[in-house]
């Protein structure tokens, strides 16, 4: 059972987290709670870092942002020993996730879960600290934004759970982030691969890694709410999805992202080799490259142009990890960091023509410019400008008529956030 931030943020959430979690055990299951940090404290450690730094220590900004995890836990195990169950509080490192070297952004490479089946089997209630982890080389490590769900899915596999519970602020996934389309739909199924494809394309869904982490283990997830009993949505094998749905919609989802840069490399050289080096130099700093578009000369010994995305906290990085290659394989280096992406979603397209074009037309009847477009079987993602995102959305979620009764969001203050 995984809690969001907004669902430990005062002292009466985290009991009601406490009292979910006693509820579970009391039912006779064995519970692991996996916690992020409490509301926005994350997002102050970080502007504490900035307050003494402006380029803080990536390994020393793990340091600090590891404890407020360790805080929420600390305190939902104090909660649950005065409801009456035994618990105990684990740091990652304790709870035995290892994870490879890179600062603010590492992946696991295991879970070495002894100590937590040894709780467990001594009947307590286990409390791991979400986002974090221990490097191969002892060091404390974070798994960047949303890596909870990550800690979650991968202690789910190590144990062999019967289920990955993720409690967060809205009832479940929806066709839509509801503060944009109001008359979203939650959506009751999802497979691993809609799900890969929407957080990929920005959603708040779940982090990357852990679907990947989940579809690899076939651990499945229940996205649900925190303030309420009803089911959510369940991501799961395509298989099971079919079961259960007699018939896949085209679209499923219409998805988005405001946190994207652009960087374009001008009078790069067209020869073999030149664009894995750039891209080299990008994947040893541990930059995500997302859409690559490049311009080929039509003249031998021309210049070409490449163009890519990268998540905008990484624009930084990248044109740090391309400014030695200046000069030798490109010419200039421009970045424009205003940008955002929309996407549609849906196992139904790998089956259906023209749904490109359908795309290109109602953004094109809006007035949005379109500046990369990239595609899979079963997504169309287009770069636009930022401020156009919204617009995007509520265009391309009509046009698919994928409008359900409209989202019920939770009586909580923090409820408009989330998926």
């Amino acid at each position: 059972m995984k809690f969001g931030g907004t669902s430990v943020a005062d002292a009466q959430r985290i009991k009601r987290a406490a009292a979910r979690i006693v509820a579970r055990r009391r039912e006779g299951y064995a519970v692991v709670g996996v916690l992020s940090a409490r509301g926005k404290t994350t997002d102050e450690l970080i502007a504490m870092a900035n307050e003494v730094s402006s380029d803080p220590d990536p390994r020393e900004m793990d340091m600090l942002l590891s404890t407020g995890e360790r805080i929420s836990c600390a305190l939902c195990a104090m909660a649950i020993h005065d409801l009456g169950q035994k618990a105990i509080s684990f740091t990652g490192s304790q709870a035995g996730i290892v994870t490879d070297t890179y600062h603010t952004k590492a992946r696991i490479i295991e879970v070495r879960a002894d100590r937590i089946q040894a709780a467990l089997a001594e009947g307590m209630i286990v409390l791991v600290a979400g986002f974090q982890g221990v490097s191969t080389a002892a060091d404390v490590t974070t798994l960047g934004r949303g890596g909870s769900d990550t800690t979650a899915v991968a202690v789910a596999a190590a144990l062999g759970a019967q289920e990955c519970e993720i409690y967060t602020d809205v009832p479940g996934v929806y066709s839509a982030d509801p503060r944009i389309v109001p008359n979203a739909r939650k959506l009751p199924w999802l497979s691993f691969e809609e799900t890969l494809e929407m957080s990929a394309s920005g959603a708040g869904v779940l982090q990357l890694r852990s679907v990947e982490y989940a579809r690899n283990h076939r651990v499945r997830i229940h996205c649900r709410s925190s303030f309420s009993d009803d089911p959510g949505t369940l991501v799961t094998s395509e298989a099971e999805v079919s079961e259960q749905m007699e018939e896949r919609p085209l679209v499923t989802a219409v998805t988005h992202s405001t946190s994207e840069s652009m960087v374009t490399l001008a009078g790069v050289e067209h020869r073999p080799g030149v664009a894995a080096e750039i891209f080299d130099a990008l994947a040893h700093a541990n930059v995500n490259v997302d859409m690559i578009d490049q311009n080929v000369p039509l003249s031998r010994g021309g210049a070409a142009e490449i163009s890519f995305t990268v998540p905008h906290e990484d624009l930084r990085t990248a044109t740090r990890a391309l400014e030695p290659l200046s000069g030798r394989l490109f010419a200039e280096c421009h970045t424009r960091e205003e940008m955002g992406k929309v996407s549609i979603v849906g196992a139904g397209m790998r089956t259906h023509p023209g749904v490109a074009a359908q795309v290109f037309r109602v953004l094109s009847d809006e007035g949005i410019n379109i500046e990369m477009i990239s595609t899979s079987p079963i997504k169309i993602s287009c770069v636009i400008a930022r401020e156009q995102v919204p617009l995007a959305v509520r265009a391309l979620h009509g046009a698919f008529e994928l409008e359900g009764e409209g989202t019920v969001l939770a009586e909580d203050p923090f409820a408009a956030g989330g998926l």
